[in-house]
């Protein structure tokens, strides 16, 4: 253990000691798996998040070691929303409209991942991710339960990493690919394939840097005849479908994409605080106050208000208690803490305010900015993930659970109407458009 280690045990001890305590169990590291919905993620980026718990729906701990204060939470039908103590139904009670269950394979036995809705009854899915070299993108028919491959992903000589940021449009499917080729700078390789099937061609080439430094790109968007797409270190650029050169967006030099044609900012830790519409030139700056970190969509922002304090702490000691040295640098005295006032769902100009359950996921985006995933505790403090809609205050038990080891897979978060999750062997498709 580090020093700095050292010092952030003692301090949440010291919290944990101070918040209401948990059920016998409960004070534990629960890890949860965010499965993104990228095959380049899916493949490489295993590695868990660590959420500490304590003190139940009450009180949590924070990364710092504050205590969250405890606030009652009303839905926007004014009633309670769902504590530890009352566990939903289940999704397919609750949104059978929205629930489709398939087989977690495809009838030749390979695992595959889903990527988007090309329609309302059609999934695109990708295999090849953990299982081989070569990749395809399918169709599956989420009625008949039919794949139709559409195409085999072109594999490429050189350092190469698999497929990723798939989107479509326009009866066309793009995705892209990072390339270190001998004797080449890297590039992200943009590819394109008609969604009814055909050969993939190259449609641009986009220069990268620093990979480690400033990332590859995101967002990557049909708009139109044209892909769009964004640096990760933020500037938004465009290329036609086609192939060409990608040019820079005009007013979106430092932007990233939220939901095209919405792009925009990052402010510390108001993430899509301000918004530009780069076809109309509208503009939306969101309300967000002095204490409060928020992470927008196009209509509403969601997010915490904390308050921050500094902390004392302890020099660091050996077993022998002399002082111990942090390097060639003085150990820091003081830690800064953080307790959580509030969770909240607004709309950007601030009005139609509500509480957020205590144990929501922070930080996450919200399917079509109204559906967020709360962890709930069932009988035996198991958790239970669940998902809550912010406009109707009604929940539904996910069904996801966390496995032996305590590792829980949590579906990918984000902005559009698709939910993809396994339990067992049925694959859960759940499109949050079909639930009015």
């Amino acid at each position: 253990m580090t020093d700095l280690e050292d010092k952030l045990s003692g301090v949440l001890s010291g919290a944990a000691q101070r918040a209401p305590q948990a059920p016998a169990g409960l004070l534990a590291t629960v890890k949860t798996r965010h499965r993104r919905r990228r095959a380049r993620t899916a493949a490489v980026r295993a590695a868990a998040a660590v959420v500490l718990v304590a003190g139940g729906v009450g009180a949590a701990v924070s990364a710092l070691g504050a205590a969250a204060e405890p606030h009652p939470a009303v839905s926007a039908t004014g009633e309670a929303v769902p504590t530890a103590d009352k566990i939903p139904p289940p999704i397919e009670k609750v949104w059978p409209q929205a629930l489709h269950k398939i087989p977690a394979k495809l009838p030749d036995g390979r695992a595959y991942y889903p990527q988007l809705l090309l329609d309302d009854h059609t999934l695109l899915v990708m295999t090849g991710v953990r299982d081989g070299t070569r990749q395809f993108l399918w169709s599956y028919d989420l009625g008949t339960g039919r794949p139709r491959r559409i195409a085999e992903i072109p594999p490429t000589k050189g350092s190469a990493i698999f497929a990723d940021g798939v989107a479509a449009g326009g009866g066309s499917i793009v995705w892209w690919a990072s390339y270190k080729e001998a004797g080449s700078p890297r590039v992200a390789r943009i590819w394109t394939v008609p969604a009814a099937g055909g050969r993939p061609r190259v449609v641009t080439d986009v220069p990268l840097g620093n990979v480690m430094k400033q990332g590859h790109i995101n967002g990557l968007t049909v708009a139109g005849s044209d892909v769009v797409f964004a640096y990760e270190k933020g500037g938004v650029y465009r290329v036609p479908l086609s192939g060409g050169s990608p040019q820079p967006v005009k007013g979106a030099e430092r932007h990233h994409i939220l939901q095209w044609p919405w792009v925009g900012v990052h402010h510390g830790k108001a993430i899509f605080s301000e918004l530009l519409n780069v076809e109309t030139g509208e503009r939306r700056d969101a309300v967000v106050k002095p204490d409060e970190e928020v992470r927008c969509g196009v209509e509403r922002c969601a997010g915490v208000a904390v308050r921050y304090k500094t902390v004392k702490v302890e020099p660091p000691r050996d077993r022998s208690g002399k002082e111990i040295k942090c390097g060639t640098r003085k150990c820091p005295d003081t830690v800064q803490s953080q307790t959580i006032l509030r969770r909240f769902v607004r709309d950007r100009d601030g009005s139609h305010e509500r509480e957020l359950p205590s144990t929501f996921q922070p930080g996450d985006d919200a399917g079509l900015e109204r559906f967020f995933k709360v962890t709930l505790w069932g009988s035996g403090n198991q958790a239970v993930l669940t998902l809550y809609d912010a406009d109707t205050g009604r929940s539904a038990d996910l069904g996801i659970r966390p496995d032996a080891k305590g590792a829980m897979g949590i579906p990918d978060g984000g902005l559009d109407r698709l939910m993809t999750y396994p339990i067992k062997n049925e694959m859960y498709v759940l499109d949050l458009a079909a639930i009015t």
